[in-house]
């Protein structure tokens, strides 16, 4: 196969990835040219669906299950960039559009809405994205899941899953309502995740003995890296990528609250009595 066709094939991931895009650009097509969203966003949306479709539907899967650190940047993929892209890209409105009529009404089944207004409470969501990353990490449990192909499926779809319910909340750039959680709980979300990532991170890299020992079982890809080594370079990015993208998404979020008073003050008026604006403390 070459390196862009997939070590397992996936219809589940086949399918999801090719008509998310293809609803996408339908719904796209479909809209009013006033109400289509700009080209960056698009281009964020299928840079997202890409970098989720290139770590589990290429020969990138092979190397991901021989090497530690190289699992952890699927990971980072599946469970941070792809699900922060599309996030970003706000990219509901299009695919509805796009969806056959079937589909459009199971989305609007009311039974989604209960799981997922629990699932994206801010604690519960926080908890969850950190949590399940730390689960996937225990050293029994991620053995496991690496050698039973039921449970391999499981992890992977769990941690796009988590992503998305996560992101999807924190880089809602509205305000409230109609977003579900305000500027200030959006912003702590991105904030509260970071430590205990860092954390995970750092008991990994820091770790003297070989706490993942399929990777020696299985056959290391790159025999010049021990598995010390290995583990070291997976604990890093299981640390540096995920904080940074926390940072990242908190200052996208303040820099909407500002996008958002200015807004409102050019609304209002020029004056302000007595309030404090975002121009104020950003000197614009």
């Amino acid at each position: 196969m070459p390196i862009w066709g997939p070590w397992e094939f996936s219809w589940a991931w086949f399918l999801t990835a090719s008509l998310g895009l293809w609803w996408y650009w339908r719904g796209v097509f479909r809209m009013a040219p006033e109400e289509r969203p700009p080209l960056w966003r698009s281009a964020l949306y299928v840079a997202g669906v890409l970098a989720i479709y290139a770590v589990l539907q290429t020969q990138y899967e092979y190397l991901a299950l021989h090497m530690f650190f190289l699992n952890r940047i699927q990971h980072v993929a599946m469970h941070h960039l792809g699900p922060f892209l599309i996030a970003l890209a706000w990219p509901g409105a299009a695919l509805y559009r796009g969806m056959p009529g079937l589909v459009r009404r199971i989305v609007d089944w009311r039974f989604w809405h209960y799981p997922l207004l629990v699932l994206q409470q801010p604690a519960i969501g926080s908890i969850l994205f950190v949590g399940l990353v730390g689960l996937w990490l225990i050293p029994a449990v991620h053995f496991r899941a690496m050698i039973d192909p039921t449970l391999y499926r499981v992890m992977n779809w769990s941690m796009v899953v988590d992503g998305l319910l996560f992101w999807t909340v924190v880089l809602d750039m509205r305000s409230q309502p109609p977003a579900r959680v305000s500027f200030g709980g959006r912003a702590l979300m991105a904030f509260v995740v970071m430590p205990p990532q860092i954390l995970i991170g750092a008991l990994i890299a820091f770790s003297d003995r070989d706490i993942y020992p399929y990777y020696d079982w299985c056959g290391r890809i790159f025999a010049s890296i021990g598995a010390i080594d290995d583990q070291q370079f997976g604990g890093l990015n299981a640390w540096v990528p995920p904080a940074m993208m926390s940072v990242i998404a908190f200052l996208l979020v303040i820099n909407a609250l500002r996008l958002q008073e200015e807004r409102e003050e050019r609304l209002s008026g020029p004056s302000h009595e007595g309030g404090i604006s975002a121009g104020d403390w950003t000197g614009r």
